[in-house]
């Protein structure tokens, strides 16, 4: 009996450990693209499509139909419909079968229509993956800063209880004026304060962070450090980015082909085989079988195969300044997130420089309000300097981190 109970306390144990532990980045991510709909739709886009290239082939293959085909025409004392042309009764039961002819080079084409489709789908995809998992890391950051603010201003308050109850003691041995330790508690008050809002605020982003990847959840959960590093960039034309336009221009091709093959000759075999009476003479004799062949040759259509041509151009001129566009921008970008990057880290190893020297009025002024001898004042903005130096290289680390992930953002190949 006894060792079960140790059994089921060892088991709740190991459940809390297991949610307490703190989740990173990267499980975010992955969950947020396993959950994602849109990439999901983007899947079954493809899909979709691979059928409709079956159903082409299908289409191109004899097609046979059952047609049933029945009109009476009475008429009275010469009235009604004239007999030479409807026969007074049409009765068919036939099986048909047709065939269209197509060139090898026309249903490549086609073919080729497809897959470029699913390519240019393809890369929609890897974009909106790009967009997500920046999205969802730029949501981490800023959870992450709050939940650093928190635990600094945590460990902040600790130290200054345990002075306070040093000053306390004394402030009873008239070592230190009442007044002294009445502004250092409203020091402690104000510190207890921003470490609430810090939380409310750490809550909220996560519960943010936790909608976005589509994670129904609203426990408590502690969160690492985002492992994030500058990766190295491709050039415009190598990244994931620039491929569009690429299919782009090869789905412009493909149409421009695929209105050549539309104006081509274009043959249709038929065959059928069945009845076929009108009941007027031995109607039992009326079983048979018909072949034909139909061809249609464009000669003129208003010039609108000029006309398609003319849109196609206007499309490839599009497609042209969208290009040049983005190489321009591209380079540009990258260069200013750089430039951002180095003037952030400048920022912070300023910060870092000043604080040492903070921290070092402040263990100096905690040794002399042991002795009795620091000027509260003085140790109060000693205080609220360190706080200041720290939220100063906390933020910058955090606009840090959100330029490192702008950057990679344009790492996709």
């Amino acid at each position: 009996m006894r060792r079960i109970f140790f059994y089921c306390i060892f088991l709740l144990i190991s459940s809390i450990r297991v949610e307490a532990q703190e989740k990173n980045l990267n499980d975010y991510i992955n969950t947020g693209i396993n959950n994602s709909p849109l990439l999901k739709d983007y899947t079954n886009q493809k899909l979709s499509n691979l059928i409709d290239s079956m159903r082409l082939l299908a289409g191109y293959k004899p097609q046979v139909n059952a047609i049933s085909s029945n009109t009476y025409a009475p008429s009275y004392k010469n009235w009604g419909y004239d007999g030479a042309i409807t026969n007074g009764v049409n009765f068919a039961q036939q099986v048909v079968a047709t065939q269209r002819l197509v060139s090898k080079e026309n249903m490549a084409n086609q073919q080729e229509a497809i897959r470029l489709l699913n390519e240019s789908i393809s890369v929609s995809g890897k974009i909106t993956e790009q967009d997500l998992k920046r999205s969802i890391a730029a949501q981490y950051i800023t959870a992450y800063g709050n939940w650093q603010q928190f635990q600094f201003n945590q460990d902040v308050l600790k130290l200054m209880k345990k002075e306070e109850a040093i000053l306390k003691q004394l402030t009873e041995k008239s070592v230190y004026r009442q007044t002294d330790y009445l502004s250092f508690l409203v020091t402690i008050q104000q510190q207890e304060l921003t470490i609430t809002q810090y939380r409310v605020q750490y809550k909220n982003e996560l519960a943010a962070l936790n909608y976005l990847c589509g994670i129904k959840d609203t426990s408590y959960t502690t969160i690492a450090a985002p492992a994030l590093q500058v990766d190295v960039l491709p050039d415009a034309e190598s990244s994931i980015f620039y491929q569009q336009f690429n299919i782009d221009s090869l789905k412009i091709k493909n149409s421009a082909s695929q209105i050549e093959f539309n104006y081509k000759p274009k043959v249709n075999l038929y065959a059928d085989g069945g009845y076929l009476s009108s009941f007027a003479e031995q109607a039992y004799k009326n079983f048979g079988v018909s072949a034909g062949v139909t061809i249609a040759v464009p000669i003129y259509d208003g010039k609108q195969k000029k006309m398609q041509y003319n849109k196609l151009s206007i499309a490839e001129q599009t497609r042209q300044t969208y290009r040049d566009y983005f190489k321009t921008q591209y380079q540009q970008q990258i260069a200013q997130l750089f430039q951002q990057l180095n003037s952030l880290q400048e920022i912070i190893n300023q910060a870092n420089s000043q604080l040492k020297y903070v921290e070092t009025l402040i263990e100096a002024n905690r040794k002399l309000l042991e002795t009795g001898e620091v000027h509260m004042p003085d140790y109060i903005l000693a205080i609220g300097n360190y706080l200041n130096a720290k939220n100063i290289i906390t933020q910058n680390t955090i606009n840090k981190y959100q330029i490192i992930n702008q950057i990679n953002y344009w790492n996709r190949k």
